[in-house]
């Protein structure tokens, strides 16, 4: 679809404001039940159970690209298990490649809160956040890194450490040989880092053999090969696959929303570079001409101390507003969240910095049109007016709540044209066949 044509639906602002909201419901529907705790482990699918998504001919063409790789092993290494994108992609991408024989085991870093308020700071850094580097922050770092270098084992062929929290366990390469290689696979926007804490890591970074980012406007000019790789989504999981009607409004009935109003939805954890605060902002200016409910489902992870803090301040935006629902969810909420997306009318990630933004590929995923910050990895997903809407701003992000509940029509189209757009770029087993064609690389250079 040309998106020339996609434009001919707008309209001007003027026509969009004069829209007047409907009778809101004036009661909101049964308390939410406590969530205490986690439902028994789903089974991880395996690869033939994506046939009906993907087809059979990609399945083939992941076995043929894995059999010069029969025997080889792979260490996977980042600083939280549960909580976040990479944890997600990393709990169905190990099990899979190790069912195409490539052997691959996932170990996590362990730490105290002292390390990883340090390691929060750096990854706000690395976004362009101002931050001094102290020397403590520096030796609580390495201090850190050194006692999982000496509690781990590096036996494998191929080593992969994601983000910066473990990147100094490639200390650890010349405990071995012959050498194994070692990939540093960057989840975050490295566009403009801050430049102390980008000097610390550097030397590194610069120590491995490959640099992956998840954008291209990432990269950094650095000594070693790069390479781009999409995150993904695993269209299977708890939290993407397919949901009947009745788990949806279950759902919907036992966290207290009205799903007879427009429902406009963000889902990430409580964290100031989601901006759930700004969120509300345009709920609330939006609502003055569309009616409609904002739900702000999040959580927090275990490397992430800021998570509270930034609960309380939305809090304090959203008041005792009826029409806000905050929802504190624990990590292993992943069908709950499903259900919440697919209930949506809309879903925003107003994020003012992003690695990427997963959640935005899970409401494309689900045919939802989505309101998305123009930061990071998102415009590699929404291509504006085509897959969805690009906002730089709170009245933005407002203006574009308002557009899309009043022109139905045009974001229906956009919801379907997200979800191709994922199948085609997004999905897990093309982060299969990345990881493959990767691994075969580095084999022939070692030969």
């Amino acid at each position: 679809m040309n998106p020339a044509n996609l434009q001919t639906n707008t309209v001007p602002i003027d026509s969009a404001l004069s829209a007047q909201p409907a009778p809101r419901s004036p009661e909101r529907r049964a308390a939410p039940r406590p969530w205490q705790t986690p439902p028994a482990p789903v089974p991880a699918p395996h690869l033939d159970d994506y046939e009906s998504i993907v087809g059979a001919a990609e399945l083939s063409e992941l076995r043929f690209l894995a059999r010069e790789l029969k025997g080889k092993t792979v260490k996977m290494v980042n600083s939280t298990a549960v909580g976040g994108g990479v944890a997600e992609m990393l709990n169905r991408l190990v099990p899979l490649l190790s069912e195409v024989e490539v052997a691959t085991h996932w170990d996590v870093i362990t730490g105290g809160n002292d390390f990883f308020e340090v390691t929060k700071a750096f990854h706000n850094a690395l976004h362009g956040a101002p931050y001094e580097l102290t020397r403590a922050a520096q030796e609580i770092f390495l201090a850190y890194n050194e006692q999982n270098r000496q509690r781990m084992q590096f036996t494998e062929d191929t080593v992969v450490i994601h983000d910066p929290q473990p990147a100094a366990l490639i200390a650890a390469r010349k405990d071995r040989e012959p050498q194994a290689n070692w990939i540093w696979r960057c989840h975050i926007d490295l566009s403009n880092p801050n430049p102390q804490v980008w000097g610390f890591l550097r030397p590194f970074i610069e120590q491995f053999d490959v640099a992956i980012f998840s954008s291209q406007s990432f990269a950094r000019q650095l000594p070693i090969r790069q390479y781009l790789f999409y995150p993904c989504i695993d269209p299977l999981s708890e939290k993407n696959k397919e949901l009947d009607e009745s788990v949806v409004r279950k759902t919907c009935d036992e966290f207290g929303i009205d799903r007879s109003r427009p429902i406009v939805t963000q889902v990430s954890r409580f964290d100031r570079l989601k901006d759930p605060v700004g969120v509300v902002q345009a709920f609330k200016m939006a609502r003055k001409y569309v009616d409609c409910q904002l739900v702000l489902a999040g959580g927090g992870a275990s490397d992430d101390p800021e998570g509270a803090a930034v609960l309380k301040e939305v809090q304090e935006a959203a008041g005792n507003d009826p029409d806000v629902i905050i929802l504190d969810l624990p990590p292993w909420c992943a069908l709950e969240i499903n259900a919440l997306q697919r209930a949506s009318t809309i879903v925003v990630q107003k994020s003012i910095k992003e690695g990427f933004g997963l959640t935005v590929t899970e409401a494309l995923w689900k045919g939802k049109p989505t309101v998305a910050g123009a930061v990071g990895g998102i415009p590699n997903q929404i291509i504006h007016k085509l897959t969805g809407m690009l906002v730089h701003s709170i009245e933005g992000c407002a203006y574009q709540i308002r557009y899309l509940l009043t022109h139905p029509e045009f974001a229906a189209q956009l919801g379907k044209n997200g979800r191709e757009h994922v199948k085609e770029n997004f999905l897990m087993t093309t982060n299969v066949r990345r990881w493959l064609l990767l691994l075969r690389l580095l084999q022939n250079r070692t030969r």
